[in-house]
């Protein structure tokens, strides 16, 4: 099912016109197709995944009247051959969740295989880094005092019912180094003035709110849980970092500034000043757009995990290919092919392949993500292409076509 959809029950053109970076969206369960989102994470997953998986810090943690809990209160050590201390402690959970507390799963995206699939699509789709918690608040209680993200959120209620309030932005589109506790005085006096939704989510119900929007909830009547989808935005403001990060190497914007005065006095600034606009505008008029589509698909590479190969299975492929064997590149794994010399070079998140220049086109085939038979790839025998799919097979790059649907 397209995540969006079922997330908003809009298209992406839809979504990015009315509501991204905008506006927020409120949608009950049945207008909204599919069935609830128990099959992403319901009840009894969370207490599989506080009892059983060894979750440790900072995977979980508890918050109580806006205040975070000690690790101590809800850890210990695993036992024997597992002492490590930060390790949940079900009975702790227990003992805080009774007492009122909120548990906070972190980083679902990367150890529940269901939120794993959706996190991969709803990314794919959204063109943003994105990441994925539960949290799971007791009956009548409240984890978190009112405050903003410098995400936008999708919250997806998937058991009990949550009263929520939100407010207005006290900053507008707020930048990572811009939180909200930075501004508590101003965030607490917004929030006590007239909310712009306040509702009750019910199982299956989204909410969607760009950065900056304050909110706050509380649990009723049962416990309740949700999931808040943060979409990591990349901004104008992240391509300018990059665009500067490029500029060192204009040797005017490395001159030194003037010694034997004081740099603090306008009258001494001002002819600087005018040297530093004038290399900047310089500068970025050579700007190479490559290079700063570069840096981004860094960033990227970086942030969003491709989706989740089986090493054993990888290897066992790479030993048993035959011309008949069929490969797709990794679902989710962004690369990028480049002429390097006499041969080619493909630029991975955390390293580079170096390729001989005869198999270009057999990787050019590859990059588009389709299924392909080694003995149908082109410009090479099937011998040459059995040896490149081994290589990438064992690289990660790519994965046995019937495991990567």
């Amino acid at each position: 099912m397209d995540p969006l959809r079922r997330l908003t029950g809009l298209s992406v053109e839809e979504f990015a016109d009315r509501h991204w970076a905008k506006a927020p969206l409120l949608r009950r369960a049945a207008e909204l197709p599919g069935d609830g989102f128990a099959d992403v994470l319901d009840l009894p997953s969370v207490d599989e995944l506080v009892s059983r998986r060894g979750l440790r810090t900072p995977f979980l943690r508890m918050a109580r009247e806006g205040q975070v809990r000690s690790a101590g209160s809800y850890t210990r050590a695993g036992g024997a051959g597992a002492e490590i201390a930060d390790q949940a402690a079900d009975d702790k959970v227990l003992a805080e969740l009774a007492a009122g507390s909120t548990l906070v799963l972190q980083g679902l995206h990367r150890m529940w295989p269901p939120v794993v699939e959706l996190i991969a699509a709803l990314t794919a789709q959204l063109g943003h880094p994105a990441q994925v918690n539960a949290y799971i608040t007791p009956a009548q209680n409240r984890g978190f005092d009112p405050h903003y993200d410098v995400h936008d959120v999708f919250v997806l209620q998937f058991a009990g019912r949550k009263h929520w309030r939100i407010h207005e932005p006290v900053l507008e589109a707020p930048l990572r180094d811009q939180p909200w506790d930075q501004r508590r005085g101003a965030v607490a006096a917004k929030a006590e003035g007239e909310p712009v939704i306040d509702t009750v989510l019910e199982p299956g119900d989204v909410l969607y709110l760009p950065r900056g929007y304050l909110h706050s909830a509380s649990a009723l009547g049962a416990v309740s849980g949700h999931l808040t989808i943060g979409v990591q935005p990349v901004t104008r403001a992240f391509l300018a970092e990059q665009v500067l990060g490029t500029l060192s190497s204009d040797v005017e914007l490395r001159r030194s500034l003037p010694v034997g005065t004081d740099l603090a006095e306008p009258d001494v600034l001002g002819p600087e000043l005018k040297a530093t606009r004038e290399a900047l505008h310089a500068a970025i008029d050579r700007l190479d757009d490559q290079q700063v589509a570069g840096a981004v698909r860094r960033h990227l590479g970086a942030t969003t995990r491709p989706a989740p190969l089986s090493p054993l299975a990888q290897l066992e492929a790479a030993e048993a290919l035959s011309a008949a064997f069929a490969v797709r590149l990794r679902p989710g794994l962004r690369c990028h092919l480049v002429t390097a010399g006499d041969g080619v070079r493909l630029d991975l998140p955390d390293k580079s392949l170096s390729l001989p220049g005869s198999v270009r086109g057999a990787v050019e085939a590859l990059l588009d993500r389709d299924d392909h038979v080694l003995a149908g790839l082109p410009g090479v025998d099937e011998a040459d292409a059995v040896t490149l799919a081994a290589r990438l097979l064992r690289e990660g790059v790519v994965v046995p076509a019937d495991s990567s649907r």
